[in-house]
C-alpha cells in the first residue's frame, strides 16, 4: 500500500519560512570600525541583539562604497555592474540594468515580496528620499519620508523619527519593513567617522532601535520575528566611496526566531545578501540573476 501525504501550498509556504515578520533597520554609514570603537554600555539594544543573535563586522560593501549604489544592492541582491547605479545619488542606472520590474529598476526584495505574496504587508520609512528610489516604493503598502536633519542642524532625534516605526508596526505588524536612518551618515560627513559626534549619534540612533524593539513586542509578533540591523558603508575621516577597509567593511546583525544567539559569523557576507536572506527567512524565492545568497550561518 503506498500513502500519500497532502500538503497543501499554505503548509509549503509556512514550512519555508524561518519567521513570519521582518524588520530590518538600516543605518547609513555606520561603519564596523565605529561599532569596534563604541561604548557598548551606551548601545544597550545593539549590545542585546549582538549578544543573543548572529552577527559580523565584515559585511562587504559593492564598489563605490556609497549610498544609493549599497542600498540598491541590498535590496536588489546584484552588484553595481549588473543594476547600473553607480553614484551615491543615483535614482536610476547609468548603463541599464540586466533586468527590470516593470518600473524601471531590476527587481528588488519588495517587488519579489509582493509577487509571491501578495497579501503581505509591506513597507519602508527613510529621512533620504535616495533609499525610495532603489527599493520599488510602488510595490509597497507604506512608504513614508520625513526630512531629519539640514547641514548640521538636527530637525527631529532618532528617537521622534523612531515614532513612524513604531506607529506602523503596532497598526499594521508588517511582513517586511525597513526603517532607514540617514543620520549616522550625516554626522559622519560633517564631524567625520568615528568622532565623538559621530560616537555620540551611534548612541541616540540606539535608543531609537530600543523604542522599535519594543514596538515590536507590543505588536504582538516579537516572537515571529527577525530583526536585521544593516548599512550601506563605512567611512574614513569624513568621507567614503574608496577602496579601504574602512570604508567596505560595515555591521550586519540577525536577531529572532531561528536565529543562533551569541554567534559571531566567519563566513563572508557580501552587501548583496542582504536581499536572498530576507527572501530565504520570508520563504520567497530569490530571482535567477540574484547574486547574493542566504546567510545560513546565521540559523540554527
Amino acid at each position: 500500500m503506498i500513502l500519500l501525504c497532502c500538503i497543501s501550498a499554505v503548509d509549503m509556504d509556512a514550512a519555508r519560512k524561518k519567521a513570519k515578520h521582518v524588520i530590518m533597520i538600516g543605518l547609513d554609514g555606520w561603519s564596523a570600525e565605529g561599532l569596534r570603537k563604541a561604548d557598548m554600555s551606551q548601545m544597550p539594544n545593539v549590545k542585546y541583539l549582538m549578544d543573543n543573535g548572529a552577527w559580523t563586522l565584515k559585511k562587504r560593501s559593492v564598489m563605490p562604497s556609497a549610498s544609493a549604489i549599497n542600498w540598491a544592492t541590498m535590496f536588489m541582491g546584484t552588484p553595481t555592474e549588473m543594476h547600473g547605479f553607480d553614484k551615491w545619488n543615483s535614482t536610476k542606472g547609468t548603463i541599464p540594468s540586466t533586468t527590470d520590474n516593470g518600473h524601471g529598476i531590476p527587481p528588488t526584495i519588495y517587488t519579489i515580496m509582493r509577487q509571491q505574496f501578495p497579501k503581505a504587508e509591506l513597507g519602508l520609512a527613510c529621512d533620504w528620499k535616495g533609499v525610495g528610489a532603489v527599493s520599488d516604493t510602488l510595490a509597497m503598502d507604506f512608504y513614508k519620508y520625513i526630512g531629519t536633519y539640514k547641514g548640521k542642524q538636527i530637525l527631529i532625534t532618532p528617537e521622534e523619527y523612531a515614532q513612524i516605526a513604531v506607529n506602523y508596526i503596532k497598526e499594521k505588524k508588517p511582513t517586511f519593513f525597513t526603517f532607514y536612518f540617514g543620520i549616522t551618515d550625516n554626522i559622519g560627513h560633517n564631524y567625520g567617522w568615528c568622532s565623538p559626534e559621530y560616537m555620540q549619534c551611534q548612541y541616540d540612533v540606539d535608543k531609537g532601535i530600543g523604542l522599535i524593539i519594543q514596538a515590536i513586542k507590543d505588536a504582538g509578533i516579537f516572537d515571529d520575528t527577525i530583526i536585521i540591523l544593516s548599512s550601506d558603508h563605512g567611512g574614513k575621516g569624513k568621507g567614503h566611496g574608496k577602496f579601504t577597509l574602512e570604508e567596505l567593511e560595515t555591521p550586519f546583525v540577525l536577531y529572532g526566531k531561528k536565529v543562533k544567539s551569541g554567534y559571531e559569523m566567519t563566513l563572508p557576507v557580501i552587501q548583496y545578501d542582504t536581499a536572498a536572506t530576507i527572501a530565504y527567512i520570508l520563504g520567497a524565492t530569490i530571482p535567477e540573476d540574484c547574486r547574493g545568497k542566504p546567510v545560513k550561518e546565521a540559523f540554527k
